[in-house]
């Protein structure tokens, strides 16, 4: 989703899930705009999974899925104002992959679930944990070799993008560039003029 100039909505579990009961991931990321693109229209996009590019490492011992950007030559469904990359890797139990990165990119891997280790100097990473590569052209993450029964595999969000390097105001579900924008921005929302309905 693309908020724009304004956008209102809902995050809701699905409903079979609702109904029968399970676990999912959701996960909510925050890319901010560069200034010139603040205020353009909103969008959103409807991503499944079978829409990802799906890739793997050559022992396939991990499976990548390529949500958004560019990833080695491979491009994501994802369309974003800031340059990013985004994907989801499993990485099965003692397996290890090594993700080709940007050097202008920062990055950073969020855990889902499972044990493992992360950068050159295998740092220990655990579900729920996020870890800040530094700079680079590649990216280390390994799953340990025993997981918890109840996640077969070490699953990990990987998010980086060239930093936008603008100043950042933000209250709430604002995200702006002044306090004068956030300001505007608050009497919009009260007035009833913020806000576009994305079909």
């Amino acid at each position: 989703m693309t908020a724009g100039s304004g956008i209102l909505h809902i995050e809701t579990p699905p409903e079979s899930l609702v109904a029968t009961g399970g676990l999912f991931h959701g996960i909510q990321l925050w890319v901010n705009l560069p200034a010139s693109d603040k205020m353009t229209a909103p969008r959103y996009q409807d991503i499944h999974g079978g829409h990802v590019k799906l890739l793997s490492t050559p022992d396939g011992g991990a499976i990548l899925r390529l949500i958004a950007g560019e990833l080695d030559g491979h491009q994501g469904p994802g369309a974003t104002h800031t340059p990013i990359t985004l994907l989801h890797a499993s990485i099965t139990p003692g397996a290890q992959v090594t993700i080709p990165w940007r050097q202008d990119f920062n990055a950073l891997a969020y855990v889902l679930n499972g044990n493992g280790k992360v950068g050159a100097e295998g740092r220990p990473v655990h579900t729920g944990q996020a870890t800040v590569f530094g700079e680079g052209d590649t990216l280390t993450i390994s799953a340990d070799t025993k997981q918890d029964s109840r996640h077969p595999n070490l699953d990990v969000i990987v998010l980086g993008g060239q930093p936008i390097r603008e100043p950042v105001a933000w209250y709430g579900p604002f995200v702006m560039n002044s306090h004068r924008e956030l300001e505007q921005a608050m009497k919009d929302f009260q007035s009833g003029s913020f806000g576009h309905p994305i079909d």
